[in-house]
């Protein structure tokens, strides 16, 4: 059986219903750009319970021609299991829209910043991580773990609402532009980020920082166009 064999039998991207909800976001004891703390209204959606993996992204490659990403062939990247990295937010949003095209039943696209936030903490209020309180280090294995690339999906256990590899493996773009003083101005209900910016949102921690699991809260951001070997995403599709 050929690799393209291989992409072509991959089921369906697994989604979980996150029903509509209120939660408590931002952190008070994390950077001054996750606060104050804000409490938001999403609407519900469904997002991915895995990252997008190299055979998920290797049929849209196929299917439209587009250049893969940079880290496309390297042996440490290369597991169809693997979530796709070095994925610009161009990238991921042209993967959304083709999806959307092909899937039917619904548009895709990526997550807002309030609503990955709202999926990662899993139902649990003001906790620092999807767990709870504990640091990462003191996590079954953690030492052994993200060597020299991200892990396959799925190794660690879901959060309380069935999603894999939230806050760690790799960073995930959402949809937002970036401001840091955001949450000042936020509205309470289902915010989206600023009109415009130069850095677009990003979310999760990563294989090759010190701290490799982030905190719910914690944020990033980066221009839409840089391809990092740490960069990937998680899907959402609308609920009409």
């Amino acid at each position: 059986m050929t690799r393209l064999d291989n992409l072509m039998m991959q089921s369906p991207p697994s989604l979980v219903l996150i029903e509509g909800s209120c939660f408590l976001m931002g952190s008070d004891g994390g950077r001054d750009d996750e606060r104050p703390i804000h409490r938001v209204w999403v609407d519900a959606f469904r997002i991915g319970a895995f990252q997008v993996t190299n055979a998920e992204y290797g049929r849209f490659l196929d299917s439209t021609g587009r250049t893969p990403p940079p880290s496309w062939n390297d042996p440490r990247f290369d597991d169809p299991a693997q979530p796709v990295v070095a994925v610009s937010w161009l990238d991921a949003v042209a993967y959304c829209e083709w999806l959307s095209g092909v899937a039917g039943g619904g548009r895709f696209r990526l997550p807002s910043e309030a609503e990955w936030e709202c999926a990662a903490r899993g139902g649990a209020e003001g906790k620092l991580y999807p767990w709870g309180d504990d640091a990462p280090q003191s996590g079954p294995g953690y030492g052994a773990r993200w060597i020299d690339g991200p892990e396959p999906r799925g190794r660690g256990a879901p959060n309380g609402y069935g999603l894999y590899d939230v806050c760690e493996n790799a960073h995930e773009w959402c949809g937002d532009w970036y401001r840091a003083d955001y949450y000042g101005v936020s509205p309470e209900r289902n915010p989206r980020g600023p009109e415009s910016g130069s850095r677009r949102v990003s979310r999760g921690g990563s294989w090759r920082h010190h701290v490799k699991i982030s905190r719910c809260a914690a944020r990033s951001s980066i221009p839409p166009e840089y391809q990092y070997a740490d960069y990937g995403f998680r899907i959402v599709r609308e609920v009409e």
